[in-house]
């Protein structure tokens, strides 16, 4: 059984890890969140210490290590994007891997610095690129390179997931602290992109508003033509009438592929492969990265 910390208890995403926590056999020893509404824990280890100031967790952290007793062996990071770096220093100071969320971070050169600090303590830094590990997307990656590599195709992004005033109000909004939102809510799907249809070639913005965008993408084996947004205006008519707030759809060559399904157990699968020592590191997460930092780079028009 491995200890865990986790950063970012009372978010958004944060019951997602504990749920892999607690499905793949491990215990939680501490969470750290600025927040005290975490009552979310006691459905899955009511028992762990619980810190509002990172200075008390990174405290306790180092005091188990030194003692020996409950040391910490994986930090889950689930805090807001632009502490995503210092949360993994943290946790490589105190001698315990890191799990963090995507996007890993903000930023193409804090990559290279967390790769020194992995060679200097040993720890290692995953983060959760989950779909990498949905079933239809393994399938159409198989079918992709099946069909060799001078095959080039027509996608299709469109992802609309709505959200309300709140969001705005929230270092989601903030394009310093979130990315933006290429960044917040695309980064996965351009990981995915690439994973499957290789390197980019080039990368236009067209349109980069806080709460939509749109671009084309060319990697090596597709043109994509992509559309982001926060905004319920965005949803087609018929996934309004549903009472329906957000909508995923990616076509390749004008043909639907359908991955609506089999969400909730990705986590538990991507901690599963953490923990067997064959999870997703900084490099496979530097491409994402990449595009995400140059979309943002091209500012609001």
């Amino acid at each position: 059984m491995e200890n865990f910390g986790l950063i970012g208890v009372g978010g958004y995403i944060a019951p997602r890890h504990l749920k892999a926590i607690k499905e793949t056999g491990h215990k939680l020893i501490a969470a750290l969140d600025p927040k005290d509404s975490v009552g979310i824990m006691d459905s899955y280890f009511p028992e762990a210490d619980f810190f509002i100031e990172p200075e008390r967790f990174d405290r306790f952290l180092d005091k188990n290590r030194r003692k020996g007793e409950n040391k910490i062996d994986y930090v889950s990071i689930c805090s807001p994007n632009y502490l995503h770096d210092a949360h993994i220093r943290m946790a490589l100071r105190n001698d315990a891997h890191a799990i963090c969320e995507k996007p890993i971070v903000l930023n193409p050169w804090n990559i290279d610095a967390l790769q020194e600090i992995e060679r200097e303590t040993g720890k290692n830094i995953y983060t959760i690129l989950q779909l990498r590990l949905h079933p239809a997307i393994i399938a159409l990656k198989e079918k992709i390179t099946a069909a060799g590599s001078s095959a080039k195709y027509d996608i299709n992004l469109k992802y609309i997931t709505s959200r309300g005033h709140w969001y705005f109000t929230s270092w989601k909004g903030a394009l310093e602290k979130s990315g933006g939102i290429a960044t917040n809510i695309g980064v996965h799907f351009f990981d995915m992109l690439t994973w499957i249809f290789g390197d980019p070639i080039a990368n236009e913005v067209e349109i980069n508003q806080p709460d939509h965008a749109k671009g084309r993408l060319a990697l090596q084996q597709a043109d994509v033509n992509w559309f982001l947004s926060v905004n319920e205006k965005h949803l087609p008519e018929a996934v309004r009438q549903k009472g329906q707030r957000t909508y995923r759809s990616i076509l390749l060559d004008g043909v639907e592929i359908e991955f609506s399904e089999g969400f909730t157990d990705l986590h538990t699968a991507s901690y599963k492969h953490i923990l067997a020592g064959i999870g997703f590191g900084l490099e496979e997460a530097r491409r994402s990265i990449e595009i995400v930092h140059a979309i943002r780079s091209v500012g609001v028009k």
